[in-house]
């Protein structure tokens, strides 16, 4: 009898290469392929407490990450807040990511059958259960197939409908090199921007600083992207020179996109980005892209594929689905007769409460599902903390101007730390 056919996973990044040693370990014969393995992929590489708790040996992999404990939030107007996460976030180089990831891979295929592949695959074709993959070296035979070869990779149309520009977003950003970069290595910064879909982020890492915009497709043209993160670097005392620009297009979908996404078929799975993994609000894919990975492993493993739609339902899709609900009134809604990004900024400077609420957000152990009822048993000290905070600021308005966003002492701000204090303002 004829051994059966490896599976072939497309795409070597984290969710890819996690899939192969997951598989690899539980005794599957697998072949990963990818073009280029370890490379700086363009985004901000953080990793949240729940995935560094839910993916130990990330966090054990200290000296290939910068942990950031302190974040500034600045709204659209330029308020802005600096608060300390107690939980802090893992800025990782993707470059340092992708190769720790592919090693697990490697080691998992010593005893078992796991070859990973630095080829590009150019066809696909066949049915479940004998896929055939053409490479420019020779064609290989499978048994499964997974994509995780990110959002714009040119197989999903052989099983989906493309992902509608109205379903994406685009990030253009500079990697740049420590000298050109103000301020301490554990302070990350994220700048709401009036009319777009989006933000700036300024996330330290081991050797350098990854600046990046973010902007729904069709909102805001990358070229306009590019000029407005310009801009705000240079008024932030940040130098490009020597740094190195990247754009890249990423998923982002509409709630309704969601309500009928389908993430496996015969024979076929998609992971990550390739599935269309991405928080909507805040851009945050690798958390799910690991965890998608271990999922579609899982039903893999237990010889049930189909339950990979199911798990991945459970416990991502409804997280992602609420975001896109949320997504327009987070970027574009008034509360309280202001935007809710201005009220996000205040309400996270004035009450300690709500910043605790922050803090979790980022730490990734707040869900949306239970957001609301937690908002709402924390309202009473949220407002009693905010009116303690108005009633202390000075008379002449709670904030004061200034240019420099950088720096949590320059720029308009609220007038007393609550860092300091114990007390908002």
């Amino acid at each position: 009898m004829c051994a059966q056919p490896p599976i072939a996973i497309v795409g070597g990044g984290p969710a890819g290469a996690l899939a192969a040693a997951l598989l690899a370990a539980g005794g599957s014969a697998v072949r990963l392929f990818d073009e280029k393995l370890a490379w700086e992929k363009p985004c901000g590489g953080g990793l949240t407490h729940k995935a560094l708790q839910q993916y130990p040996f990330l966090a054990e992999a200290g000296s290939e990450s910068n942990l950031v404990e302190h974040c500034v939030l600045i709204s659209p107007s330029g308020q802005r807040v600096h608060f300390h996460m107690p939980h802090p976030v893992a800025i990782f180089s993707r470059l340092a990511l992708n190769g720790l990831m592919l090693e697990r891979a490697r080691r998992a295929g010593v005893h078992a059958l796991a070859d990973i592949h630095r080829e590009r695959v150019t066809r696909i074709a066949g049915t479940a259960g004998d896929w055939q993959l053409v490479t420019p070296q020779r064609e290989y035979r499978a048994s499964y197939l997974i994509l995780a070869a990110g959002a714009r990779n040119s197989f999903r149309s052989q099983f989906l409908s493309p992902i509608l520009p109205s379903d994406l977003m685009v990030t253009a950003g500079h990697f740049i090199p420590g000298h050109g970069s103000p301020g301490n290595r554990s302070l990350m910064q994220i700048q709401f921007l009036k009319g777009i879909t989006g933000y700036i982020w300024v996330f330290p890492r081991t050797d350098h600083v990854s600046a990046g915009i973010t902007g729904k497709m069709g909102e805001t043209s990358t070229a306009e992207l590019r000029r407005i993160l310009e801009q705000w670097l240079e008024e932030n005392g940040f130098h490009l020179d020597g740094a190195r620009f990247y754009s890249h297009i990423l998923p982002s979908y509409r709630a309704q996109t969601f309500e009928t996404l389908e993430v496996c078929g015969d024979g076929w799975a998609m992971i990550g980005d390739s599935a269309g993994l991405v928080d909507p609000i805040t851009g945050e894919g690798l958390y799910y892209a690991l965890r998608s990975a271990e999922l579609c492993a899982r039903a893999l493993l237990a010889g049930r594929p189909d339950d990979y739609q199911v798990l991945l339902q459970d416990e991502v899709l409804a997280e992602l689905k609420l975001s896109a609900r949320v997504s327009e009134r987070f970027y574009g809604g008034q509360v309280f007769g202001a935007s809710v990004l201005e009220q996000m900024v205040s309400l996270t400077a004035k009450s300690a409460s709500f910043r605790e609420l922050m803090s979790d957000l980022f730490a990734g152990i707040q869900g949306y599902r239970d957001l609301r009822s937690r908002l709402y048993r924390i309202l009473p000290a949220v407002i009693a903390e905010g009116l303690a905070g108005t009633l202390r600021l000075p008379s002449n308005g709670s904030t004061r101007s200034g240019s420099n966003h950088g720096s949590s002492n320059h720029g308009s701000e609220f007038a007393t730390d609550p860092l300091q204090t114990g007390m908002t303002s």
